[in-house]
């Protein structure tokens, strides 16, 4: 008779997808954010789709930073606001 141990009673783990929006969130949770251009690179997205998950994000509580640098914006998710 085998006995079980606590470790075959855990449930397992799903695996986790690997989302373009994951992609976005964590390139703007990066120390020095991510340009638009990034953001197109990374998903694949036209810019107005890239600019509209930025929206979406914001709808959903995380606080969105732009700033530019050398004419350049760069957007980034602020640490005290976000979830």
């Amino acid at each position: 008779m085998t006995t079980n141990t606590d470790a075959s009673k855990a449930p397992a783990k799903k695996p986790t997808r690997d989302t373009k929006i994951g992609k976005v969130v964590a390139l703007l949770k990066r120390k020095d954010g991510a340009t638009l251009a990034q953001l197109i690179k990374a998903t694949g997205w036209q810019k107005h789709t890239v600019r509209a998950s930025l929206t979406g994000l914001k709808k959903k509580g995380h606080a969105i930073e732009r700033s530019a640098i050398g004419g350049t914006s760069r957007y980034a998710i602020c640490d005290a606001a976000s979830q």
